[in-house]
């Protein structure tokens, strides 16, 4: 038999069929919103009947490219989002509160230290990358996270969200993998499905939501266990009455335990270490 090329495709891209349709004749049917390619039709994609279809979108697209950047798991930083950098004034107009912030400074440099410590993770033998950072994309806690990749060269994920304040991703996020999320949920998602630790530091009410989501997945067999390092025991401990929790019955005992609580980098590095030297 005579050897012949086959085609790797014979139907046109939809890049190509969309670059054809913008030279198309103009005639009232043509110009007619109907006519429009569907996945070039703005108002049909926003349409509230098509939230499904961008459900998926958003749970595709950074899937798609966290595979192709070949992130098998990531260690991921929750934290708050008003702690200031050592040495920068906290903008709150609350004297008191602004100490306070300051005072968790702290934080933002382990948050620094522990990033560069896990983004010295080699690959392994398929190439695959293990414990890249990822934050949520803004300032920060979130900021030293990605910046302390940067430290020593290493690429790392942010998982912005649109606000309805003006929100831009730090300036250490990899441009290639920094996303942005409308729903809450798929962001959520996207933080675990590569994490296989999380490094949790004081903060509000988006740093208790993300938390106890996860928290609470473990404690239901939802997903297996992986570290959970809260860094600040003192800070949790006043936020949060867990042996209160305990003692009520609402959780048990041995739930407490599903935490680690840590002051420095270099102890919850090594939590990780034990955790999977196991």
């Amino acid at each position: 038999m005579t050897e012949t090329r086959i085609p790797s495709r014979v139907f046109p891209r939809a890049a190509t069929e969309a670059e054809t349709a913008k030279h198309g004749v103009s005639t009232p049917q043509t110009e007619h919103p109907a006519y429009k390619l569907a996945f070039q039709d703005m108002d049909f994609l926003l349409s509230e009947e098509l939230r499904p279809v961008r459900f998926q979108l958003e749970l595709l697209k950074p899937e798609l490219l966290l595979d192709e950047a070949k992130i098998g798991s990531m260690m991921v930083f929750y934290g708050s989002a008003r702690i200031p950098e050592p040495g920068v004034k906290s903008t709150n107009p609350d004297p008191q509160v602004a100490a306070s912030l300051e005072a968790k400074s702290r934080y933002y440099d382990e948050a620094r230290k522990l990033a560069a410590l896990a983004s010295t993770t080699p690959v392994d033998e398929a190439g695959m990358r293990h414990f890249v950072v990822c934050s949520g994309g803004g300032p920060s806690i979130m900021e030293a996270a990605n910046r302390g990749a940067l430290d020593v060269g290493a690429e790392s994920v942010g998982l912005n969200i649109v606000l309805p304040h003006e929100q831009a991703p730090n300036e250490y996020v990899t441009p290639g993998l920094s996303f942005q999320f409308h729903y809450f949920a798929l962001r959520k998602m996207h933080f675990l499905l590569r994490a296989r630790a999380v490094a949790v530091f004081p903060g509000g009410f988006g740093t208790f939501d993300e938390t106890f989501e996860l928290l609470t997945l473990i404690q239901t067999g939802k997903i297996k266990p992986m570290p959970v390092i809260m860094f600040g025991k003192e800070f949790w401990h006043r936020v949060v009455n867990f042996d209160a929790l305990a003692a009520e019955g609402v959780i048990s005992a041995k739930d407490i335990e599903l935490m680690t609580f840590v002051e420095s980098a270099e102890e919850a590095w090594q939590v990780v270490q034990d955790f999977y030297a196991k």
